[in-house]
């Protein structure tokens, strides 16, 4: 089998409700930092800043 290698999956949460919204990957070596995407909140009905959570 092959190695998955550096990409890790990661949660983004609503910066406004608080909820976590989104499952995605980031590659480690690349982005260290956390990410922030604005994306779309179903539960603010509009478009907010999502952050990587742990």
């Amino acid at each position: 089998m092959a190695a998955k290698g550096v990409r890790e999956p990661i949660t983004l949460e609503c910066t406004e409700c608080k909820r976590r919204n989104y499952m995605s990957e980031k590659n480690k070596r690349n982005n260290t930092d956390r990410m922030e995407l604005v994306k779309y909140c179903k539960f603010c009905k509009k478009r907010t800043t999502h952050k990587e959570t742990k």
